[in-house]
């Protein structure tokens, strides 16, 4: 189980930038799992360390892992009860610079983002105001890179029996790019196929 999470941690970059272009911003899904048929039981969700459960992007990730979750088996916790598993959310929302300035009206596509130098934001924080210049002025086009990640834990001994993460990349201006919609694309993606071939990396279009 050790290795299975060593493993997710060392989820290697996501590589959009050949393949962003093409109809609407895939997702690169990584999932692991304990290798046998998963239980299923009442699940509640919560956020990773240092999270914010008060905040409303949190819960906007958390409702669409929890929506997703329904669809494969699991429930619903009766109030007051903790859950047989417990989902563990975690997400991150960087924005990068789409290449070299361009003139206002000139299109420019996803292949030039990168993962250094950008404004992040994780757990709940959000990405604050945009960035404007005047008309005819070189003007900076930016993407923002999303990653969901999921574990699921038995509650009763606190074994990992499945985690996973899912990545994508929206033009900020796109209405894709918003948070809700981000989260519930990430989250139909993650769990397409549940549990999925565990150790394998797909791309969800």
């Amino acid at each position: 189980m050790k290795a299975l999470i060593a493993a997710a941690m060392a989820f290697p970059a996501l590589a959009l930038a050949g393949c962003a272009t093409t109809g609407g911003s895939p997702v690169q899904v990584t999932r692991f799992n304990i290798g046998e048929p998963l239980e299923t039981g009442t699940l509640a969700v919560q956020p990773m360390p240092g999270g914010s459960p008060a905040s409303l992007e949190f819960k906007t990730y958390a409702a669409a892992v929890q929506t997703e979750a329904l669809k494969y088996g699991y429930g619903v916790p009766a109030a007051g009860e903790p859950g047989q598993f417990l989902a563990i959310v975690g997400f991150a929302r960087t924005t990068e610079e789409d290449g070299p300035a361009q003139r206002s009206g000139v299109s420019l596509g996803l292949g030039g983002g990168g993962f250094t130098g950008g404004r992040r934001s994780g757990g709940g924080v959000g990405l604050g105001g945009g960035i404007s210049f005047p008309i005819g002025k070189p003007k900076q086009r930016y993407v923002i890179l999303t990653e969901l990640s999921v574990q699921i834990k038995r509650r009763s001994d606190s074994t990992v029996v499945w985690e996973g993460r899912a990545r994508t990349a929206t033009p900020e201006t796109a209405a894709a790019a918003q948070a809700d919609v981000t989260a519930h694309k990430l989250a139909d993606a993650l769990f397409r196929g549940f549990p999925g071939k565990s150790g394998s990396t797909i791309t969800v279009r």
